[in-house]
């Protein structure tokens, strides 16, 4: 590279570090992705985000030898994705969220910050709609001889509900979760008010200790299989059979939801399994902590 070379680039260098130190929000989006910027001291700067097809963490590149860090993803048109910066500094390591993105999204264990891809809008049906007549929430409690406790319920009852009219069932693992965090009661008025799904009864279940009782566990599998659907039988009119009988879950909810189809069959004939945590292995063993032994037996 010639002399004229060398400061044309180091101009060009410079203006892009202006630009970018200039910058009060990231990502930067554009059609084919988006740009992730941090600034600030540092050995080394990962994207770390869990999206099926991507990797788990992603180096940025330093801009020359400034505190600037660079790292582009290409992300598809009206998607989204959740993530965290991992900053390394000294040989420690710091997970933050982008201090340039205002954009976050809370869950049971903190928050993540959100990249939206170009165009991305948030689905409608996930945002209160005045046309919608809301259901109610009620409580139930039961005494449960599998769990040998007293567990209380939350309750979905849809709009319109009528004694003499039969409804499915869709038990929910961590279900006052799913209220809290994605928004469960307005997607449910939503999809029921648009004739996408049937009016149904929805128990909301809440584990005190989920990571044991989730985790291929026989007794709370007997419990949402057995027990539970006895008790709304008596307290609402279900329809019979496991094509209106379904358990959804995500993480460790999503095992507890597949094991206890697996250990009661012809109790439920639909699953939804949101980002199950199972751990698969050919020979019966795996990596993880011993909280997934259940789990891979």
């Amino acid at each position: 590279m010639s002399d004229r070379q060398r400061k044309a680039a180091a101009r060009t260098e410079h203006q892009a570090v202006v630009a970018l130190e200039r910058l009060q929000r990231s990502p930067i989006v554009d059609p084919g992705g988006v740009t992730f910027v941090y600034h600030g001291a540092a050995d080394a700067v990962n994207l770390r985000c869990w999206i099926d097809g991507l990797p788990a963490s992603q180096p940025f590149e330093r801009v020359g030898e400034h505190d600037l860090w660079v790292l582009r993803v290409e992300l598809p048109e009206n998607s989204r994705i959740e993530y965290k910066f991992e900053v390394v500094s000294d040989g420690h390591e710091e997970w933050i969220l982008d201090p340039l993105n205002p954009l976050q999204a809370a869950d049971p264990f903190g928050a993540n910050s959100v990249a939206q891809g170009h165009g991305y809008q948030r689905p409608e049906w996930t945002l209160p709609d005045a046309a919608a007549r809301p259901g109610t929430l009620e409580k139930i409690a039961l005494a449960s001889a599998a769990l040998g406790d007293d567990r209380h319920v939350a309750v979905y009852v849809p709009a319109r509900f009528r004694r003499s009219r039969r409804y499915p069932l869709l038990v929910v693992h961590d279900g006052l979760d799913y209220l809290r965090y994605a928004s469960l009661q307005v997607v449910l008025d939503n999809l029921i008010h648009r004739l996408e799904i049937p009016p149904l009864i929805v128990a909301l279940t809440q584990s005190p200790d989920r990571l044991v009782e989730y985790a291929g566990h026989d007794g709370h599998a007997r419990f949402v299989a057995e027990e539970l659907p006895a008790q709304l039988e008596r307290d609402f009119n279900l329809l019979p059979g496991p094509a209106a009988r379904g358990l959804m879950g995500a993480s460790f909810g999503g095992v507890a939801s597949l094991h206890a189809a697996w250990r009661h069959p012809g109790a439920f004939g639909r699953l939804v399994l949101q980002s199950g945590s199972f751990a698969f292995s050919d020979i019966g063993h795996h990596r993880r902590t011993t909280t997934f032994d259940p789990v891979a037996r």
